[in-house]
């Protein structure tokens, strides 16, 4: 067996290494490209090591964790109303409606004790610590203007650190990245207490890296840029070709994190994951404005994604969204408890037969596009094929003659009755009440947030 997951690291390692320049934003083969073949067998290995073989087991935690917090809070079913009640203008006291938020949200401490946050991660990403444990790094300067030595107290030299860092902010910012952000593992970029912006620039990128946290941000307006030389680590740069313009964008990642994130207008995807990432948690966060918002996994041939598992939880998909909430390729993707309140083409979507269930939504179809009801999409499949996809939804709610075409077998639920038979998601019809704080907060420091 050893010698087998030896074999198949190099293996990976050098098929990795032969796609890397035809795939968007990666590292131009150099004199260094023994670096890049030990950074992919490295990248595989924490894949294989990410993996959970029993995925209904995640799917339970998180579910009997919803449930509990319903009970704690006393979220009662008349709350709810097709029209969603945002945070927005919210003046009441902290509410957290949901076993995250739960976690920390409501101690007006949490300032002073920032790390909390990292133990409130459920889902695939539940391991996910980032720079817990490590250094406070604050950054005071919104400018990027050096790519290869980053000045001091940027955001950029924050995220080169080969070191664990709980990375802050010290006031508002709105920082424009020349060139994309390359971020290095064991880092959590945390924007509680103040309005930080990444936009009108490139976008974030975790290649080949692990165990991050990607907190309170606001991402949007994110432009294609044309690559260059660019620092990935304290000890290695390289050449990036051009980068396409997503806002976050993860290649060959594991154990990531992202939370209460607002994301908007970006050119290609809000959020991509490619090239064996997993191990991936998207939750408590706000899209809008936007046509192709999530692509896991980029294409037929990269089987590696068959190890790919995300948790799409308690967002709100909202105005002015098209398509790809998430598209799929392979993988096994858990989407629940999120409120889509529109789509102008469908909302879920993929090919190459992955894994989709879908628990506790609301999926409300728009009302001025009368061929857009259909939540699913399957693409590039005969029918006769992805009947056999499975792809379920239990508990959902449909609004607008919105609906989910089922597929796979019909009983697969009766086989996990560990996970659906006693601890079915949160109740869709709070999913209103679920998401209500979704995106980036207004947390003041020495206030619940």
């Amino acid at each position: 067996m050893q010698e087998i997951k030896i074999n198949s690291l190099i293996v990976f390692a050098f098929a990795f290494a032969s796609v890397l320049p035809i795939l968007k934003g990666n590292i131009i083969p150099d004199s260094n490209e023994e670096y890049w073949v030990k950074r992919a067998a490295e990248a595989w290995n924490r894949t294989l090591e990410a993996y959970e073989p029993y995925p209904e087991k995640i799917i339970s935690h998180l579910n009997v964790n919803a449930h509990r917090t319903l009970k704690e809070t006393g979220l009662n079913l008349g709350l709810n109303g097709t029209r969603r009640q945002l945070s927005k203008g919210y003046n009441g006291p902290c509410k957290a409606t949901n076993p995250i938020d739960q976690c920390w949200r409501c101690n007006p401490n949490w300032a002073n004790n920032r790390f909390r946050l990292a133990d409130c991660v459920l889902g695939f990403g539940y391991k996910t610590r980032g720079g817990k444990g490590g250094r406070i790094y604050v950054v005071t300067d919104n400018s990027d203007k050096d790519l290869l030595n980053p000045k001091p107290g940027t955001l950029r030299h924050a995220v080169i650190q080969k070191e664990p860092l709980w990375i802050t902010f010290n006031k508002n910012m709105v920082i424009k990245l020349e060139q994309e952000l390359m971020v290095a593992s064991d880092k959590t970029i945390d924007a509680r207490g103040f309005k930080v912006h990444i936009a009108h620039g490139a976008g974030i990128t975790l290649h080949m890296v692990s165990n991050i946290i990607i907190h309170g941000l606001r991402i949007h307006d994110i432009k294609p840029k044309s690559g260059g030389m660019i620092r990935d680590s304290m000890d290695h740069f390289g050449q990036r070709t051009k980068s396409d313009g997503d806002g976050i964008s993860l290649f060959g990642a594991s154990n990531i994190w992202i939370d209460h994130v607002s994301m908007t207008n970006c050119a290609d995807g809000l959020i991509d994951a490619i090239m064996g990432s997993t191990a991936m948690t998207i939750s408590n966060s706000h899209f809008t404005d936007h046509n192709e918002a999530m692509l896991f996994g980029a294409n037929e041939k990269h089987t590696q994604d068959m190890k790919m598992q995300i948790t799409v939880a308690f967002n709100h998909f909202g105005k002015r969204m098209v398509q790809r909430m998430p598209r799929c390729r392979f993988g096994y993707i858990h989407v629940v408890n999120n409120d889509y309140t529109h789509w102008n083409m469908y909302a879920i979507g993929g090919s190459s037969h992955p894994t989709i269930i879908s628990q506790g939504n609301r999926y409300i179809a728009s009302s001025t596009q009368k061929f857009a009801k259909q939540v699913t999409k399957r693409e590039k499949s005969p029918e006769s094929e992805w009947k056999q996809w499975t792809w379920r939804s239990e508990g959902d709610i449909f609004k607008r003659g919105a609906y989910f075409v089922e597929s796979g077998e019909a009983k697969w639920y009766s086989k996990h009755p560990e996970v659906f038979d006693k601890i079915k998601a949160a109740p869709a019809e709070l999913v209103s009440e679920i998401t209500k704080f979704a995106g980036a907060l207004g947390c003041k420091i020495g206030e619940p947030c």
